[in-house]
This record gives structure tokens, sequence and C-alpha cells, in this order.
């Protein structure tokens, strides 16, 4: 008989490895990348200033003491594995407000006795910390599969320590709130046409996209030459769809004059929300067909068992199990018209696109960043809310 040696069992470090290598990145940013930048002006490139530079001693024993306990949540031996994860959910929040208070906090010193002119801009380790404290909420949310009033909980709460970080004084000298306070009714603006383009696209792509969902599953022969039809608008570069709606539109708005005095035209708004809706039509309508066809065969002979008509049957048992599919498509094309908009500051719709444009155009980095921060805001804040909207339709068992 042959005899079977056992071998050793690997020793596990971490527990969670995910969290542990968001953790080394965390700390290898702080070492080798710079926190800040103090330049003399808005167009030339500062100079760096490391973390350990820029942060008093408490901000540095508060920041240890954060990266101990998510350590201690990473190691595999310590804690329970729940508990742990609540410990690595709990540390995100003071670690964002701490990048946050950090900053401010080194921009109102540095700039204490400085030229009116000077600036202080985020670094590297600035940005790295952000994200990473988000992705570390991600995974301890996605892994104590909290419902979707947990997850709400914490996003109001994370929103709460970011508008509290707002809302006063303390980042006020940093260079990207600078050019916000120099364009803040214009900021307003452009929030606003940013929001009414992103509402006035999905509105009518939902409009068309559901019946062609629907077309598409009751239609076997239409359904490959619509998806076929729908997937070459979604292959065409977005730049190259607003330069071919110029000339047609602009054509259009002179022959028709009513239409051009509703602004019709080859630039602005129209150009802008036709390229939208013509973006946004194949995300929902392949999810609306997906989550009509996974409607099970059972539940439509038990409704139709019932008595219900074809038009009840859609309606009281089709809709509300393809639901959750649907809204998956919703969310994808809210997120990707939310991007796309700022593409279409180029043709004069307005945006945040705007700023964007206009600071390369100056060489001003912040002024990009005053448009580029709130657009990943508002497209996360979107997300994260159809995500949980999702989450809401489906059965209670399959949440």
């Amino acid at each position: 008989m042959s005899s079977i040696v056992a071998l050793p069992e690997r020793r596990r470090w971490f527990g969670n490895r995910v969290l542990a290598t968001l953790l080394i990145a965390a700390v290898a940013s702080a070492v080798l990348l710079p926190f800040a930048s103090l330049s003399p002006n808005r167009l030339v490139s500062g100079q760096p200033v490391m973390l350990w530079q820029a942060l008093a001693g408490w901000q540095l024993a508060t920041f240890a003491l954060i990266g101990l306990l998510l350590l201690i949540a990473a190691l595999a031996g310590p804690l329970p594995r729940r508990l742990a994860l609540w410990l690595s959910l709990g540390a995100t929040l003071p670690l964002l407000a701490l990048d946050f208070q950090a900053l401010g906090a080194y921009a109102h010193g540095a700039l204490a006795n400085a030229s009116p002119a000077a600036r202080v801009s985020q670094g590297a380790t600035f940005w790295i910390l952000l994200f990473v404290s988000a992705l570390i909420a991600i995974d301890a949310l996605q892994r104590l599969r909290l419902g979707p009033a947990g997850r709400a909980l914490y996003g109001v709460a994370a929103l709460a320590v970011i508008g509290v970080c707002f809302s006063g004084e303390l980042l006020s000298p940093v260079s990207i709130m600078r050019e916000f306070a120099n364009q803040r009714d214009n900021f307003i603006d452009q929030l606003v046409r940013h929001l009414l383009l992103v509402g006035g696209a999905l509105l009518p792509a939902l409009l068309v996209g559901l019946p062609l969902g629907l077309l598409a599953n009751r239609r076997a022969r239409l359904r490959n030459g619509l998806f076929s039809v729908l997937n070459v608008f979604q292959t065409l570069p977005s730049i190259a769809v607003f330069g071919l709606l110029i000339a047609p539109l602009s054509a259009l708005g002179r022959a028709v004059p009513w239409l051009g005095e509703l602004g019709v035209s080859g630039i602005g708004v129209a150009p802008a929300i036709i390229a939208l809706v013509l973006y946004s039509l194949l995300p929902i309508v392949r999810n609306t067909y997906a989550g009509l066809a996974g409607v099970s065969t059972g539940a439509l002979e038990a409704a139709r068992g019932m008595g219900m008509t074809t038009r009840q049957i859609l309606w009281r048992v089709e809709i509300p199990l393809a639901l959750p599919v649907i809204l998956s498509g919703l969310r994808i094309v809210t997120v990707q018209a939310i991007g796309l908009v700022v593409v279409a500051a180029l043709i004069g719709a307005g945006g945040f696109g705007a700023f964007i444009f206009q600071g390369l155009g100056q060489y001003a980095i912040d002024l990009v960043l005053l448009g580029a921060i709130p657009t990943i805001v508002l497209a996360v804040i979107a997300d994260f809310a159809l995500q949980i909207l999702v989450s809401l339709s489906r059965p209670s068992g399959t949440r």
C-alpha cells in the first residue's frame, strides 16, 4: 500500500487580501508620492509636498491609528470575519474626513504668508487615499451583504462627512475651491444644464427603448435586425455623431422656422439630446428584451390559467418580474449619459464639459477638475441610487 504524506497547510497571513492590497497601495503612495503641491499661480507646476511634510503630528498619528485598525481587519487571526468587515467599513469614514481635513489645514498654513496668486492643489496621495477609502467601503459592503437600507445609510453618512468638509472654510484655500468661488454662478447654471441634458435624453430613450424591447421579445424575426441597427449607433464615436448631426439639423432649422425658434440647430441642445438618445437605446432595448425573455414559462402559464388577458399578463406578471433587469439597463444608460454630456460641450450644449474644455484651453488643471470631479460624483451617486433601486425591485428572497 502506498502511504499518503500530508503536506503542511500553507499559513495564511491575511483574511482579506483585497483590504491588504489596498492598504499596501495607500502606504506606498504616502511614502513615494506627494500629498499636495504648492505653486506660485494657477498655471505653473507646483512644488511637491510629501504627506509627512504637510501634516501635523496629531494628523500623522491619526493616520497611523486608522492604518493599524485596517491592518487588524485585514489579518486572518485577530478578529472574526464579520467584525473585521465592520471595522474596515467604519474606518473609511474617519479616513475620508482626515484626508480632506489634512489638505485644508495644510492649505491654510502654506498660504498664510504667500502671495495672493499662490495655489495649493491636491497631490497623488490625496486622490489615492480617497479612492482607497471608497474601494474599502465597496468591498466591505459587498462582503457584508447589507440590504438597501444599510447601503443607503452608509451612503448618507459618507455624503454627510464630505458635506461637512465642504460647507465651512476648511477647503476654501485649495485651488479647486478658489476656481469654484470664481465660477460659482456659472457652476450652478452648468449643473442645471448638465442634469437637464441627462434627463432630456433619458425620457425619450425610455419612451422609445421600452416598446422596442417588448417588440424584440414578441417578434423574433425583427430582433436581429433591430439589435444590428442599435449596435451601429453604439459603436460610432460620440464626436463623430455630433459632427454628423450638424448639417441636417441646421438645414431642418432653416427649412422649418418654428423648429428653429424652438432651438433646433446644428449646435446646442438638439444634437446633444439626439446623440444621447441614440447611445442610450441599445442598453435599454437589450435589457428590456432580456428581462422579458427571462420570465419563467411556469409564471406565464399560471397567469393564463387564472384567466388573465395578454395585457394583464404583461403589466402584472412580465414587467414586475423583468423590472430588475430593466432598471439595470437604466443604470448603465444613466451613468453613460452623465459622462457623454461632457463631450456635448464641444457643440455648445453646456454642462460640466464647458469647464473641462475651458481649462484645457487655458492650461488650468484645477478648472478641468472643476468640471471632471462633479461629473464623476454625479455618476457615482446615480449608480449608487439606481443600484439600491434595482435591489429593491428584486423579490425579497433574491436580494
